[in-house]
């Protein structure tokens, strides 16, 4: 039997019209594992896109002491320009430094009164070449004991940590996902076998008059594919959402390391794609997975 459009529409309408339930709770799983799946990807990317900007421009701070003499800046300008693992720095000079304090305690005009640049360390603002924090924390050690030196701070404890904690949030998302995923591909398979299970006798008689596997078949494909193509067209905004609410909480001056982890719009809507051709292609395996066991294949 040739298939047409129209009847492929009226099947599916009439399938759906079965379980109109189950239908709409399928939805809601496909939905809430591919948001789970999608926020996993956009984690993932997050730290990667991090780690990336991190290797080409985090920096790790030398403050020298306010009287520190030429020869000990001389000293410490030389190592940084022979170091092959440093990409390049930047001088902060007391004046500098002061300018910095007024913005950055612009809201405490009693904490100004009482500074002048004179006491402020001058600095060294380094930027690494290299992004593994182990690396980092060694070449920032070199500079601690070196005669002038006051201090050297650097993020790596926190950039360690997030590295870290990033990773298992995105594996426990995943799994969570992965978990839910299969839960919707079997109501998917369950809503398609109610719907097979409700129509067995017209199949029976499509069968014997000679209507082939895949004209029985497709309808129910078509099923599948649309609750997995809702399920992923309502996640969408879930991830834009996810997306727009950690852009926000990262805006605090103490969260800015952590604005790496805010991917743009582009990855959101690759990333919403893809989850949605993943719903799609979870509502075909659950239909075939279904019908299977009801055709003679």
């Amino acid at each position: 039997m040739a298939i047409s459009l129209g009847y492929v529409f009226r099947e599916t309408r009439g399938n759906l019209r079965w379980n109109v339930t189950l239908f709409a709770a399928t939805i809601v799983a496909v939905w809430v594992s591919l948001t789970l799946f999608g926020s996993s990807l956009l984690i993932r990317e997050g730290v990667e896109q991090a780690t990336g900007r991190w290797q080409g421009g985090i920096e790790f701070i030398v403050f020298m002491n306010a009287d520190a003499s030429e020869a000990q800046h001389a000293a410490i300008r030389g190592a940084l320009d022979e170091n092959p693992e440093i990409d390049g720095y930047d001088y902060v000079d007391q004046q500098g430094a002061f300018n910095e304090f007024i913005t950055e305690f612009a809201d405490r005009p009693e904490l100004i009164e009482n500074v002048t640049p004179e006491i402020l360390p001058p600095s060294y603002r380094v930027k690494p070449s290299v992004g593994d924090a182990d690396v980092i924390e060694a070449l920032a050690a070199q500079f601690d004991a070196r005669p002038g030196v006051r201090q050297v701070t650097l993020p790596v404890e926190v950039i360690r940590t997030l590295q870290q904690n990033s990773q298992k949030v995105s594996v426990f998302v995943l799994i969570i996902a992965i978990v839910v995923l299969l839960a919707a591909l079997m109501l998917i398979a369950n809503t398609i076998r109610t719907a097979i299970f409700a129509r067995r006798q017209d199949i029976e008689v499509m069968k014997l008059v000679g209507a082939s596997n895949w004209y029985v078949r497709l309808p129910f494909m078509v099923e599948g594919t649309i609750q997995g193509l809702i399920g992923g067209a309502l996640a969408i905004p879930m991830l834009f959402l996810m997306n727009n609410l950690m852009a926000g909480f990262v805006q605090d001056d103490y969260l800015e390391l952590l604005r790496s982890l805010v991917v743009d719009s582009a990855v959101v809507w690759n990333t919403s794609l893809l989850v949605t051709g993943i719903g799609a292609a979870v509502g075909v395996v659950g239909s075939l997975f279904a019908v299977g066991r009801f055709l003679d294949v």
